[in-house]
């Protein structure tokens, strides 16, 4: 087990599912994550402008090192639908090595 937070956990959700396939494909291919979980449809409660909204969602869960998460929240900023679009970044305290290795091999800049 690993115990610096040098991986983290990238969140965002989406309006559809095409793109959560998107955003979750077009880090990938950036490097700036080594691999994209879409989940959902998902259902989400929130206060939006003073009104208590639901909505359909796709989740996208990011595995990336710390190092690439700056360029990750700007890949997901720029190319989601949102307004203020959920970012979350949680860091990982443990895991199993070889693939957090895995992870810091293909989200190495090339």
């Amino acid at each position: 087990m690993t115990t610096a937070s040098e991986h983290c956990q990238v969140v965002t959700t989406t309006d559809s599912r095409e793109a959560a396939d998107s955003l979750a494909s077009g880090a990938v291919r950036a490097r700036v994550a080594a691999c994209a979980q879409v989940i959902g449809p998902i259902t989400s409660t929130y206060w939006w402008q003073g009104a208590m909204e639901s909505a359909q969602e796709w989740q996208i869960v990011f595995k990336t090192t710390t190092g690439r998460y700056a360029e990750l929240e700007a890949h997901i900023r720029t190319r989601h639908g949102y307004d203020v679009p959920e970012i979350l970044c949680t860091p990982v305290t443990g895991g199993n090595p070889a693939y957090l290795a895995w992870v810091t091999e293909e989200t190495r800049a090339r």
